[in-house]
């Protein structure tokens, strides 16, 4: 399941925003699986409005979506980095999400106090990544000691003691590990380091509700910044998100339109999650039940059916597939079939976002 970690200082709007999305997500989605593991942990379904089309051509009993759990990260102080705080905590959590989230405050408030007097985003981004910065220096140091008493009779440690150099030397000047210009065989030797720097950055700039359409010059400052670390930026309002929950669907529909934006913070987060990972969606359907299932861009048919069960993936035949809107526009498999719009795919066919498919597999 895809992780993302939400992050932010205090009285950004970080607690409010994750417990908003996840109560959203429950009203979006009452018929979809939905659990909150712990007060800090939810795991939501991933909107996906093919699945209830696809469910009603095959008449499916349950509709099963992908899902993603949101990780509401334990409040940064500066000095983390060294423990100050839940400092130790807070970066531990950091080291098992797939992305982050960092939220940051880009609303002007007299009754929500800022922890440093003012608002000011591209400060409060610096704060939080100084110390995960500091925090993956420290930890290349460390590295560095251990690999170069194997260098002197390594190759292996020798090709991985220059890119701990070029690491220090990026980090020393303040800039994260996802700036560093790294080759394959580089990214993999560093990969068991699990370094903060190297995961995926969503700037989640939370704004008021009148400036959720049209963003404000605090949110410019966040796209700027976003823009020199190959980060995203998504324009949300904790306190829209907050209101949404009462709402029926069409009361949120229509609240959303007044505003100005077609779609709540929740689905902006996951599509630009979805993009930052290179991951993509392919589609199952039956009498039993339609389901989603997330896969990574430029996955082969036995790769994605092995997402499935491992089984799958060893004894793949072929891929029946059709694209979802060929087969919505046929109407049903009978008619895609007699359409010839069904193709058998092999192993070497490289799985694309909304194919629709039946693996086939030996015995």
């Amino acid at each position: 399941m895809l992780r993302a970690g939400i992050v932010g200082l205090p009285n950004v709007g970080k607690s409010t925003l994750f417990n908003a999305l996840v109560a959203n997500a429950k009203a979006e989605a009452a018929n979809f699986p939905f659990c909150t593991i712990e007060p800090n942990v939810g795991v939501v379904s991933v909107p996906d409005p093919r699945l209830d089309v696809l469910a009603k051509l095959s008449q499916s009993v349950q509709i099963v979506p992908t899902r993603i759990e949101f990780v509401d990260i334990a409040g940064l102080v500066k000095g983390a980095s060294k423990g100050e705080g839940l400092g130790n905590q807070f970066l531990a959590n950091i080291r098992e999400v797939d992305a982050i989230v960092h939220v940051v405050r880009c609303f002007d408030s007299e009754d929500i106090i800022h922890v440093s007097g003012s608002v000011d985003p591209a400060r409060d981004i610096e704060v939080i990544n100084l110390e995960l910065i500091l925090a993956d220096l420290a930890q290349v140091e460390r590295r560095k000691e251990r690999v170069r008493k194997q260098a002197k009779n390594s190759k292996v440690a020798q090709a991985e003691m220059e890119v701990l150099e070029k690491l220090v030397s990026s980090l020393d000047e303040g800039k994260s590990v996802r700036q560093v210009e790294l080759t394959e065989e580089e990214a993999e030797l560093i990969n068991p380091l699990c370094l903060l720097t190297t995961k995926p950055i969503i700037y989640a700039a939370n704004v008021s509700d009148e400036e959720l359409a049209t963003g404000n010059e605090w949110v410019e400052q966040v796209k700027q910044i976003a823009s020199t670390e190959n980060a995203k930026v998504v324009v949300v309002s904790a306190q829209v998100e907050s209101e949404l929950i009462e709402l029926s669907e069409e009361e949120r529909k229509d609240f959303l339109e007044s505003l100005g934006v077609e779609e709540g913070g929740l689905k902006s987060l996951i599509k630009a999650t979805y993009d930052l990972l290179g991951l993509r969606t392919y589609l199952t359907t039956g009498e039993k039940e339609t389901r989603a299932w997330t896969i990574r861009a430029g996955m082969k048919a036995p790769q994605a059916a092995g997402v499935i069960h491992s089984d799958f993936e060893k004894k793949f035949i072929r891929a029946e597939t059709i694209a979802y809107e060929d087969l919505v526009s046929s109407g049903g498999m009978s008619t895609a079939k007699e359409k010839g719009l069904i193709r058998a795919e092999g192993k070497e066919y490289v799985v694309q976002e909304g194919d629709v498919i039946l693996f086939r597999t030996g015995a």
